[in-house]
This record gives structure tokens, C-alpha cells and sequence, in this order.
């Protein structure tokens, strides 16, 4: 019993944050349920077709390809696929998790992937678009540079980090032998 209540010791605490919040002010518990319903039926409306495109890419595109185009030894063309990849999508960043854990387990780089979590979140293609629009191509154009370096400066930092850890727990089990491969 004590184990299932240590496992669940966060979802138990929100939940009786929310009967606290209920019976204190009932309009704002409203107004919260609302606000899950509508996030909980935006992810069950995206995730399915985000999960099957995974076990697609997982099935179609071949381990070899994955680590030769944005694999540790693909150098500044794998940034780029990285950077292209990551800033043409619209959607939420929670997306792109399932598909960077697949491409890690295929052999991906850390570095190319934090450039592909990065720019999903801050090079969108759309979101540079609106930028450029309301503070002009000279701002944007510089934090654009000046993101990408960031992205670039942290990959390669979260690669040495993480590629000297021992053990390699962080990464799933297939990911842990192609680390080792590469002499982590």
C-alpha cells in the first residue's frame, strides 16, 4: 500500500490541492477542470497520430540512415538536418519528445538533437514570421544566430556531459550499447 502511495506521492498531492482549492474557492476548481479537460483533449486528439508516426519511423527508416545523417560522425550537415527538421513543425514542443527518444535510440547525436529540441521550440519557421513582422529582419535575424549558437554551445556541452557518465542509465538500452560503440 505505502508503495503505490510513494509512487503516485505527486498526482495524490495535486489532487488534494484541488479539493483544498474546491472547497475554498469553487470557482476557480471550476475554471481549473475546464483548463485540464481542454489540455487533456488536445493531447488525445495529438499524441495518437504523434505515436504512430514514431512506431512508422521506427519500422521504415533503417538505424544506418538515422546515425549517418545526424549521427555523432555527420558534422555540420547533421546540424542542419537538425535545424531544418526542428523548425519546420507547428506543433507543441511535448511532439517532439517521442520523436527525439526514437531518433536517440536509432543513433542520433545528443548535439543534433538538443539543435532539433531547440529550434522546435524557439526557430519555428511561423514564429520567426511574426517575429520578423513586429520587431523586424535585423532582431530576428540576430537572435536567430545568437539562438542557434546557444543550441550549438549546449549540445556539444550535454554531449560531453552525458557521453562521460557511467553507466549511460539516462539513455534507453539500445542507446546505451550504440554509446558505448562510439567509445562514451
Amino acid at each position: 500500500m505505502m508503495e503505490n502511495v510513494k509512487k503516485f506521492k505527486v498526482p495524490i498531492l495535486i489532487f488534494l490541492i484541488f479539493v483544498i482549492l474546491a472547497l475554498l474557492n469553487p470557482t476557480i476548481a471550476s475554471r481549473s477542470t475546464q483548463v485540464t479537460w481542454d489540455y487533456f483533449k488536445e493531447m488525445a486528439l495529438i499524441l495518437p497520430p504523434v505515436f504512430l508516426l514514431m512506431g512508422l519511423m521506427e519500422v521504415w527508416v533503417p538505424k544506418d540512415k538515422i546515425q549517418k545523417w545526424i549521427g555523432s560522425g555527420s558534422g555540420i550537415k547533421g546540424g542542419l538536418i537538425s535545424l531544418i527538421l526542428g523548425t519546420l513543425p507547428t506543433g507543441p514542443l511535448y511532439v517532439a519528445f517521442p520523436m527525439t527518444a526514437t531518433l536517440v535510440r536509432k543513433g542520433a547525436s545528443i548535439t543534433n538533437m538538443v539543435i532539433f529540441l531547440g529550434s522546435w521550440a524557439a526557430l519555428k519557421i511561423p514564429q520567426l514570421m511574426v517575429e520578423v513582422k513586429f520587431l523586424g529582419v535585423s532582431f530576428t535575424g540576430l537572435r536567430f544566430v545568437l539562438t542557434l549558437i546557444a543550441l550549438v554551445i549546449m549540445g556539444l556541452i550535454m554531449e560531453t556531459v552525458l557521453g562521460r557518465h557511467v553507466g549511460m542509465d539516462w539513455l534507453p538500452p539500445e542507446s546505451n550499447e550504440t554509446m558505448k560503440k562510439k567509445g562514451y
